[in-house]
């Protein structure tokens, strides 16, 4: 913009002014896409050998001496997430569990009803929970830092009631909420939790932290505001980290003690907290993987089989990353001395 000033002597100044735009700079992460390609390419395989080496490990319960033979859970386990991976029909996925069978990674393929009697299992519940974690476990040299976060998944199920106050019916969604902790980098699920569609997010979090420091080194954990308590800061100083959580607005840190501490340090050091605290991003890209490859929603009708079924998303979801580490990163993961990972480990070197 140019300005002129006449003054009555007859001079003139002339003013100029410049606006400068600054532009934001999006920052980006290159994608290696020969990696990545070959990583999809080969998925559908590696992904039944490793859950195959997975389940090699699943100690079978006694045998019962009358009625029909069980099928051994190893087979059951595999034939379980395996379909919820697919995520076709029972029906339709049979041909799928059939090649299996042809391959090796079955003794038998399990009729689909079977399949779904397995969802129904409550004895799946904690080998799901240990597959979760063993599946980690090839990346805790990777893993320093991680993110606590919760997410619902919806159900067929519908809850109704009678609105006294409107005069009128009312339903919604039921769902599963699962509470999960994840690696920062890889975005590997470390410990989950499942409880009530209403649970509290907060009590939930030492639990998650402990079971992921049993196996990795953690240094820092991020949550967003809702975690924030005296209690959590506790834990997470417990196992040796540093929590980066933030506060809602009015809060003070008259409690005292690590809330304080943290607290002050939100406040003074801004840029530098938002700093190590965007890395807690990485945990909503990790639910929005599990959904959008897997579905946001469960197919089963009964509270373990819907329980299960998350849990076998969470760990079709590890295997999937652990299939992206070892084509991007170089890792190779041996669960034991299971040959079908020995096996895929010679075929990476």
């Amino acid at each position: 913009m140019i300005q002129r000033e006449l003054f009555p002597d007859g001079s003139e100044t002339v003013t100029e002014s410049v606006t400068v735009t600054q532009q934001t700079v999006r920052r980006t992460y290159p994608q290696k896409w020969a990696s990545y390609n070959r990583a999809q390419v080969q998925e559908k395989e590696q992904f039944q050998q490793l859950l195959c080496a997975l389940c090699a490990g699943i100690e079978e319960p006694p045998r019962a001496t009358t009625g029909r033979p069980r099928i051994p859970m190893n087979d059951a386990t595999f034939a379980a997430v395996f379909k919820v991976y697919s995520t076709l029909s029972g029906r339709r996925f049979s041909s799928d569990l059939r090649d299996a069978q042809e391959k090796g990674y079955i003794e038998n393929a399990p009729h689909y009803n079977s399949v779904f009697r397995c969802l129904e299992n409550e004895n799946l519940t904690p080998i799901l929970q240990q597959l979760i974690t063993r599946s980690s476990l090839p990346l805790r040299a990777l893993e320093t830092e991680f993110a606590v976060d919760s997410t619902g998944f919806t159900s067929s199920r519908f809850h109704r009631w009678f609105d006294v106050k409107y005069g009128q019916p009312r339903q919604e969604h039921d769902w599963v909420k699962a509470h999960i902790a994840c690696g920062v980098r890889t975005n590997i699920v470390t410990a989950v939790e499942i409880h009530e569609r209403n649970s509290n997010d907060i009590p939930l979090l030492p639990a998650l932290v402990d079971a992921t420091a049993v196996n990795f080194d953690v240094l820092e954990v991020s949550a967003d505001k809702q975690y924030a308590s005296e209690n959590n800061f506790q834990a997470i100083a417990r196992i040796g980290a540093t929590a980066y959580i933030p506060f809602r607005s009015g809060t003070t840190g008259r409690i005292g003690g690590l809330f304080a501490k943290a607290f002050h340090y939100f406040n003074l050091y801004r840029e530098d907290f938002l700093a190590h605290y965007h890395r807690r991003s990485n945990i909503e890209s990790t639910i929005m993987m599990i959904k959008t490859k897997f579905g946001d929603h469960v197919r089963s009708k009964t509270d373990v089989a819907m329980k299960n079924e998350v849990l076998a998303k969470i760990l079709a979801h590890n295997i999937c990353c652990l299939i992206s580490a070892m084509h991007e990163l170089g890792i190779s993961p041996e669960f034991g001395t299971c040959p079908k990972t020995i096996a895929l480990a010679s075929q990476l070197a």
